[in-house]
């Protein structure tokens, strides 16, 4: 039985009740893609960047912003070819003076944007995050 038979496949939502590791062995069993950051020691809105460009594998010449995050996400991925689906965590997201609630809010925008542009190319792209 799948992890998701309540998780629709293009969400960004709370992480809540999943395990990391559930769903690292959910993305292999699915044959999807995993990509975990882990994003407690950062402080900042280029920190956070930072992290989620090299866990994700980005190009070096990432902008860190969010634009460059939404291309990254979308353009690079889906020019690479069939994708098979993602599954996505972003692991304790700060909230500091300079990641507040809106700086959160946007970066959720970010993915969420990434999870409509797969939903219309009809792969699955699942986001979990938790905060600090």
């Amino acid at each position: 039985m799948s992890l998701f038979k309540t998780v629709p496949p293009n969400v960004v939502q709370s992480i809540r009740a999943f395990r990391v590791t559930d769903l690292q062995e959910e993305a292999a069993r699915l044959g999807q893609h995993f990509l975990y950051a882990y994003c407690a020691d950062a402080m900042t809105k280029q920190q956070v960047l930072a992290l989620v460009a090299s866990a994700f594998h980005f190009p070096r010449h990432f902008g860190k912003n969010f634009d460059a995050l939404g291309d990254c996400l979308t353009d690079l991925t889906h020019k690479s070819g069939p994708q098979p689906g993602f599954i996505v965590v972003l692991e304790q997201l700060p909230n500091t003076q300079k990641f507040d609630k809106e700086a959160r809010e946007t970066l959720l925008d970010v993915f969420r944007d990434a999870a409509d542009f797969w939903a219309d190319k009809k792969v699955s792209f699942r986001v979990f995050y938790s905060f600090q």
